[in-house]
């Protein structure tokens, strides 16, 4: 067979996407262009990627990328010094706020239209069609009803202003979050994925539960638990490791709606897990007030990531029950010593240069340093010219749909400073919580999943924390339990339907029903949606007292117990069993202590409500391994 020559667009494409990881490594390390200058080269580089990558590379594809390079080229251009003969009215870009040329309007336009373009190719429409409706509230301010916060509006040329030619729009926080954190550790999941570091996962994670109950379920929990907290993309996460995991599972006896519930519900956490924890822990860092490290965040993630998956083990190993020769299946595998050594590497690098005080993206740079030098040091691993190529034209695959997305949320966050929607929807919030916490909460619960529905998990939480944020500090809970309460259902609405994607690709994979996947997905990951609760009325579960300070050993085992306690019942709950098939009278009395058991705070006065849900749940494990009259 011939192997066809690249065409010009895929040589193209390879030559950005180099382009593209070798100016995100240099700059971020060693800045020399202005913030908006940055912001421009990266986020110009990943649009026109965008275009490219099409498959169709028609006429509109060539005109996007254009209209990509010349808009964000101008930008570039209007902000560094080195062109300062090339500024419109003598003045660079940022000093003729609210002053800007006719041009500079066109120009703007131009760039909102192939961010929202771009932005519908990769994700979808949910995010422009979002945008578009935050776009118009800017316009038609005054005619809206008074329970949507009117204003007196603003003309199209404002609004291009604050949305594109600003820093307060797509070349604001957003681009800024994924330039300097998350396109990083995209390219250091890449790295490893080359390795065969990833591999390493799954194939430990097989040896270890070969011989357990339920081993293909639990090879799937642990997998994409470690798999997801590279990627931050569930459904990602669920392509990758699903197309091993689900068919193991199938064929151990699981139901393929079963299968592909599970797999979609332990990949939906893996951006729980620290130390990477998707993009999220890197967007806190810019919006959390007061202020919190690097390593405060993720030292917090650490329990409720846990006991997220603890759930998950327990509800397979109890699915697994009547799966006896479920072992069987899993198929014998070889560990690579070298992959072992260089995931076990890469991690324990990562960890050292953050806890010693290096910046993310420093740490993350030069553990990629320490993962390369290690990589050469065995054929098995060695990373050659045409692999980095090859790297880098994934890394840029998968980062420039959250290049896109940063774009369009830029937009959302630009009409919101500028209408000043963000300080006014607080006046409502803020005294419903306190005189209703719970009512908030679940407000804000309902107002994540629904925005989550069709959006990555990390965009769900910057669009969030951009409209709540400013009132998060007011809710009476300690701001980091708040950010992180919407940060995990920005992670659940992966798995709630109706749109419910993570579980939906799973589906796909185990061809199995769309909503019967989504509904299994919902049910297993049903801990997710109670650890926020959780840890909002026990921050001791973050390692952090309700103060915000360091808390005491004894309230730390205290809350841990608790939630620990209230996993088992759930676990029945969810599955139908214990040490035996439950009724469903039993199924709803062990809900109902999962709940106590859950929700009890460190107060005497919860005690009595904890030791009832004990008393149920042991009452109901009694009764149950009594036989039947």
């Amino acid at each position: 067979m011939i192997k066809s020559e690249p065409s010009a667009t895929d040589a193209l494409i390879t030559v950005l996407s180099v382009l593209l990881s070798l100016f995100v490594l240099s700059e971020v390390n060693y800045p020399f262009l202005t913030p908006q200058s940055q912001l421009a080269v990266f986020g110009g580089l990943g649009l026109v990627l965008v275009y490219l990558n099409s498959g169709k590379h028609g006429p509109l594809d060539a005109l996007g990328a254009v209209g990509v390079a010349v808009s964000f080229g101008f930008v570039l251009i209007q902000n560094e010094s080195t062109f300062e003969s090339l500024y419109i009215d003598g003045r660079a870009l940022g000093e003729r706020a609210g002053q800007e040329a006719p041009f500079d309007y066109l120009i703007g336009l131009v760039a909102l239209l192939v961010v929202l373009e771009a932005t519908r190719r990769t994700i979808g429409n949910t995010l422009p069609i979002l945008a578009l409706v935050f776009i118009a509230y800017a316009a038609w301010g005054p005619h809206v009803p008074g329970w949507l916060f009117p204003h007196r509006g603003y003309g199209w040329d404002r609004i291009v202003s604050q949305t594109i030619l600003q820093s307060q729009g797509v070349f604001g926080i957003a681009m800024r979050v994924m330039l300097t954190y998350v396109f990083l550790f995209v390219l250091f999941g890449s790295v490893l994925e080359k390795t065969g570091a990833t591999d390493f996962i799954i194939a430990f994670a097989t040896r270890l539960f070969k011989s357990k109950q339920g081993a293909p379920a639990k090879v799937a929990v642990i997998s994409s638990g470690l798999m997801g907290s590279l990627s931050g993309s569930a459904v990602a996460n669920t392509a990758t490791t699903g197309t091993f995991t689900i068919p193991l599972m199938r064929s151990a006896g699981f139901k393929p709606e079963q299968a592909a519930g599970i797999e979609a519900a332990a990949s939906s956490g893996g951006a729980l897990v620290p130390p990477i924890m998707g993009a999220g822990a890197y967007m806190m860092l810019e919006i959390v007030d007061p202020p919190v490290t690097y390593l405060q965040i993720i030292t917090a993630a650490i329990i409720p990531a846990i006991l997220y998956y603890a759930s998950l083990l327990l509800i397979v190993h109890l699915e697994g029950a009547d799966k006896k020769d479920s072992q069987k299946v899993i198929p014998d595998v070889e560990l690579s010593r070298p992959a072992g050594y260089l995931f076990a590497t890469a991690f324990a690098s990562l960890i050292l240069l953050l806890f010693i005080g290096f910046t993310p993206f420093r740490s993350v740079s030069l553990s990629l340093l320490i993962v390369v030098i290690q990589a050469a040091l065995h054929p098995t691993t060695r990373i050659g010219p045409a692999d980095l190529v090859a790297i880098t034209r994934k890394t840029a695959n998968a980062g420039v749909t959250l290049i896109a997305a940063a774009g369009c949320v830029g937009i959302v966050i630009g009409v919101v400073t500028l209408t000043g929607i963000g300080s006014r929807l607080p006046g409502v919030l803020v005294p419903l919580a306190q005189s209703n916490l719970a009512l908030a909460l679940i407000l804000l619960m309902v107002s994540t999943i629904i925005l989550g529905m069709g959006l990555p998990s990390a965009v769900c939480y910057l669009l969030m924390a951009t409209l709540v944020g400013p009132i998060l500090g007011d809710l009476g809970i300690v701001p980091l339990a708040a950010h992180l309460f919407i940060f995990y259902f920005g992670m659940m609405s992966m798995v709630t339907p109706p749109v419910a994607l993570a579980a939906y690709t799973a589906s796909a994979i185990a061809q199995a029903g769309i909503m019967q996947s989504g509904l299994a997905a919902f049910r297993y990951a049903l801990v997710g949606f109670a650890l926020p609760y959780c840890f909002v009325l026990n921050p001791e579960l973050l390692l952090l007292s309700p103060d915000g300070n360091p808390p005491s050993i004894l309230a730390i085992i205290s809350a841990v117990t608790f939630t620990a306690l209230g996993i088992i019942p759930l676990a029945g709950a969810v599955t139908g069993r214990l040490n035996r098939p439950l009724t469903w009278v039993g199924r709803c009395f062990l809900f109902v202590a999962s709940l106590l058991l859950l929700f009890a705070r460190n107060s005497p006065s919860t005690i009595p409500a904890a030791a009832l849900g004990g008393i149920l749940t042991i009452g109901v494990i009694y009764l149950s391994r009594r036989p039947a009259a």
